[in-house]
């Protein structure tokens, strides 16, 4: 059985406190995007091991045991039947990149071995599980937009569509740390909320929403922030970097030609928005 994670942008980043246990509560809007990578699972012929991880494309650091699919494949075993599996992952999706690629493949992982192996859990369930493996895991089982607030954890369901729009993004070869990210950062609540902004035209959302980040990683990394004047010097109605990562999108509302051309040997794809 086969399925294809997809990434998320994030639309507007407010960094609102910092909370006693050192992280930070957070309220941003996550929206999923046509960027996918592969994940497919076989039974193993052999019963030597559990599990095998095979992964492809894009390659990844840390040992088989510490990739989120393994994790979640672990996780599930521990409360259900399931049989040795090999795992095949195709990573498309940046690392690093604020798109929540990993994430993703966490939850379809668990989507794909709940229908599989017929574990007939609910969705409240498995985004109980996914929860357990990352903040942001549990919203790719609905893979809908949502505002997420806690600590990008806690989601609200919000109507809200950019279908028409063409999505341009790049993503360079930097790598940007949390630390990093967070250097610059000065806890405030927004005056406005990011669920009030999105109800205004796209247009409108460049003088109102904000990615926090921004300051911090655009000091460090000024190539990044030359992405985003290129990207509104395109045409772009709105740009922002998603998450704490490298990636910078914009939204157009017309598509770019030779877009990938203008980007030098950056990572950069359009998609067009549902």
């Amino acid at each position: 059985m086969i399925t294809f994670p997809n990434a998320k942008i994030n639309l507007g980043l407010n960094i609102v406190e910092k909370r006693a246990d050192g992280y930070h509560n957070l309220e941003t809007i996550f929206y999923p995007i046509h960027l996918q990578d592969a994940l497919e699972v076989t039974r193993r012929e052999k019963d030597d091991t559990p599990y095998t991880l095979h992964v492809k494309g894009t390659a990844l650091e840390g040992a088989p045991e510490d990739n989120l699919v393994v994790k979640a494949y672990e996780l599930l075993k521990k409360d259900h039947e399931m049989p040795p599996i090999d795992i095949h992952l195709f990573k498309h999706i940046p690392t690093g990149a604020g798109l929540g690629g990993g994430s993703s493949d966490c939850a379809f992982m668990i989507k794909l071995l709940n229908e599989k192996f017929r574990l007939n859990l609910s969705l409240e369930e498995m985004e109980g599980y996914a929860a357990r493996l990352g903040a942001d895991c549990a919203f790719f089982i609905r893979n809908q937009p949502v505002f997420a607030t806690g600590i990008g954890n806690i989601f609200e369901p919000i109507r809200l569509s950019l279908s028409g729009c063409y999505l341009v993004l790049v993503k360079p070869d930097i790598f940007v740390s949390t630390r990093e990210a967070f250097a610059h950062i000065t806890p405030h609540k927004p005056e406005v909320s990011l669920k009030e902004i999105v109800r205004q035209p796209v247009e409108i959302w460049k003088d109102s929403m904000k990615n926090d980040f921004e300051d911090s990683v655009f000091l460090q990394h000024p190539e990044i922030a030359a992405i985003k004047d290129e990207l509104y010097d395109l045409g772009a109605v709105f740009a922002s970097m998603s998450g704490s990562g490298s990636s910078v999108y914009g939204i157009f509302r017309q598509p770019i030609e030779n877009v990938d051309e203008k980007f030098g040997d950056c990572f950069c794809r359009q998609r067009e928005l549902d």
